[in-house]
């Protein structure tokens, strides 16, 4: 069975993003870069919703640095009811189920890692019906207060995780990986 995985980049307080707030909260570094790039590599269908492919669409397809080129080369699963195809991102098509529906069958299929990008709704929606088996998170070392956006975990019922790995890249930020915990 193939296995799905959630990345999510969050400020210490839990937030996806924040008022005028750069790229990665302004924290890239070269660790953080090589842990994407590596990432990457990896034979997987990116799975998104609307506002990260809106987001994503914007500049990867016409970036020039190696993480543009992979992104544009890998498949995308859109999950997003005000789009039509054909989607202008290369490789990239709508989910014609349900979410629980097409995860499920795609789970069911081999093939190649199942990665779920940003999409923070999305996520929710996945990990309340229980199709997420790896939650990594990446926190940067910045608290938003009410500049906050996007907060991650709004919606969310009661949700045990075990820790799996951890991990600090660029002596700053923390690579926490969870799986969902048996109850």
């Amino acid at each position: 069975m193939r296995e799905l995985t959630a990345d999510l980049f969050i400020s210490l307080d839990g937030f996806a993003s924040g008022a005028k707030e750069a790229a990665f909260f302004g924290y890239f570094g070269e660790e953080l870069g090589r842990w994407i790039s590596d990432h990457l590599c990896q034979r997987q269908l990116l799975i998104m919703g609307r506002v990260t492919y809106e987001a994503l669409a914007k500049f990867s397809p016409s970036g020039v640095d190696p993480a543009s080129a992979r992104m544009n080369e890998l498949p995308k699963l859109v999950f997003a009811s005000t789009l039509e195809e054909p989607l202008t991102w290369k490789n990239a098509r709508l989910a014609k189920a349900s979410v629980g529906d097409e995860i499920r069958a795609l789970k069911q299929r081999p093939g190649d890692l199942l990665r779920a990008i940003g999409s923070i709704s999305l996520v929710r929606s996945m990990m309340q019906v229980g199709l997420v088996d790896r939650l990594r998170l990446i926190v940067f070392p910045v608290i938003l207060g009410a500049a906050g956006r996007e907060p991650i975990y709004a919606g969310y019922g009661r949700t045990g995780l075990e820790l799996i790995e951890t991990r600090v890249l660029d002596s700053r930020l923390i690579l926490l990986e969870y799986r969902p915990a048996l109850v």
